[in-house]
């Protein structure tokens, strides 16, 4: 009856895996989908501060060493999940962006997305100075971007920040992810070059109107905004993706068991049916041998 039990529980906890396979695997799409579609606001972004940074009297508002020649405090965003059931997912992610970091001189203020990553980050030596809430849908991304820019400007406008990273994890082929670092800030020279020389798509180059400064400012804000969106779908995507890989593990792994439970089982029902014929027989070879040798009457 143990086993009958087992293999009923094995097989309600492979349908709750496979409602968590189809939850992450739609999850998944939407996230890309998402990034898909920031290409081409973010390509559009791109062209407008390519306008501004045409002319010299645009300079790239960047953010570079202190006055005094030392260096600024380094800044990093940190995004993981809040829920386990991924795999490594936290675990290389932590990895990756402590290795990466303790290559950066200089102190470190760093904002954890997800309550795992954030203890990741915090057993590797690397405490987190602030913490946020994994978005659970395309929505609740523009108002967690919006809170990470808050912060981050607030320590930046202090002249707090030098340097800015992002890590986070990115999808590969496939359903596997790898870890993904890239530097937000400074918006250097080289960097305002290089979009200076993006072609524009037509033949006639537009001007912009009213304070140019003003225009490059509100341009590279929106830049900011959309590599941290697009960080953070990419992160969320990878975590399903990985949430799905996990998944179907666990659905392997209960199919074995079952096949091991079910076999057992077989095998324990057969050896009592066969209990039961050799009982049986036993008690018709008994009768057998009472009726063969009746007793002996005298006339």
């Amino acid at each position: 009856m143990s086993l009958r039990h087992k293999i009923g529980g094995a097989g309600d906890l492979k349908s709750v895996v496979r409602s968590m396979k189809a939850l992450a695997a739609s999850s998944i799409g939407q996230y890309e989908r998402s990034v898909l579609a920031l290409g081409d606001y973010f390509h559009a972004v791109e062209l407008g501060l390519a306008v501004c940074l045409r002319t010299q009297s645009a300079a790239v508002p960047e953010h570079t060493e202190g006055a005094n020649g030392t260096s600024r405090t380094t800044g990093a965003i940190v995004f993981g999940s809040d829920q386990g059931l991924v795999g490594q997912f936290n675990d290389v992610l932590a990895e990756y962006a402590v290795k990466a970091l303790s290559a950066v001189p200089g102190s470190k203020k760093v904002w954890a997305v997800g309550d795992r990553i954030s203890a990741r980050l915090a057993d590797a030596g690397v405490r987190p100075v602030g913490a946020f809430v994994v978005p659970t849908s395309v929505n609740a991304i523009t108002s967690l971007v919006g809170q990470i820019l808050v912060a981050s400007e607030a320590h930046g406008c202090g002249g707090e920040i030098g340097h800015l990273f992002l890590f986070h994890n990115g999808p590969k082929s496939g359903a596997s992810y790898e870890p993904v670092g890239q530097r937000l800030l400074p918006l250097d020279a080289q960097w305002g070059l290089g979009l200076a020389r993006l072609p524009w798509p037509s033949g006639k180059l537009p001007e912009v109107i009213g304070d140019r400064e003003q225009t490059l400012r509100a341009l590279v804000r929106e830049y900011l905004f959309v590599s941290i969106y697009k960080a953070c779908a990419e992160s969320l995507a990878s975590e399903n993706a990985s949430r799905l890989a996990a998944m179907q593990r666990a659905e392997k792994n209960i199919d074995d068991l079952v096949a091991r439970l079910t076999q057992s089982f077989r095998r324990l029902r057969q050896s009592s049916i066969d209990e039961e014929l050799f009982d049986v027989l036993s008690g018709y070879e008994s009768l057998s041998k009472g009726t063969s040798h009746p007793g002996s009457h005298t006339g």
